[in-house]
């Protein structure tokens, strides 16, 4: 039964020094954004961060992709959220019962849409349009979120000669 992977024996140093650059990350986003509140934020981020340092070379890691998804993520989870507020919605019990279940649904499959329309599929930032709808969130929010993947893009753009495929 193999329990560690054949890369890693041959680049430990590598492996070390790309999860090291992912701690750091989560850490300082971390410290600017509401951990409790905005769990559901952090865990996109945090998923984009693993794709990151653990997959540089792939699709999904290019910037274009990140923060395009982001993008797409940010506005159909803001449409939704706006819509769940619409009192209009009252109307059916169902919707008064369960926006956030329905809007949230919504959120999803709108940002899905977006990036698969745009070419810039990336999957935690269907989680960013959750977020947004299942948690309180500010204009603060938003900008954290995109000083956050930018970093990412800027970082991975840096240390392109240094970052491999760990998987």
């Amino acid at each position: 039964m193999k329990i560690l992977d054949e890369k890693f024996k041959q680049n430990i140093t590598g492996y070390i020094f790309q999860c090291a650059l992912a701690t750091l990350t989560v850490f300082i986003v971390l410290m600017m954004l509401d951990v409790v509140e905005n769990a559901v934020i952090i865990a996109a981020l945090g998923s984009s961060t693993f794709i990151v340092f653990t997959m540089p070379e792939a699709q999904v890691s290019k910037p274009r992709i990140m923060i395009g998804g982001y993008i797409a993520g940010a506005v159909a989870g803001c449409l939704c959220h706006y819509l769940s507020l619409w009192s209009l919605m009252e109307w059916t019990s169902f919707f008064h019962e369960s926006p956030h279940i329905v809007f949230g649904a919504m959120s999803v499959g709108l940002s899905i849409f977006l990036m698969v329309i745009t070419d810039t599929e990336h999957p935690p930032a269907a989680g960013l349009a959750l977020g947004l709808i299942l948690n309180e969130w500010s204009v603060l929010t938003i900008v954290v979120v995109f000083v956050g993947i930018i970093s990412l893009s800027v970082i991975k753009f840096i240390l392109k000669p240094v970052l491999k495929n760990l998987l």
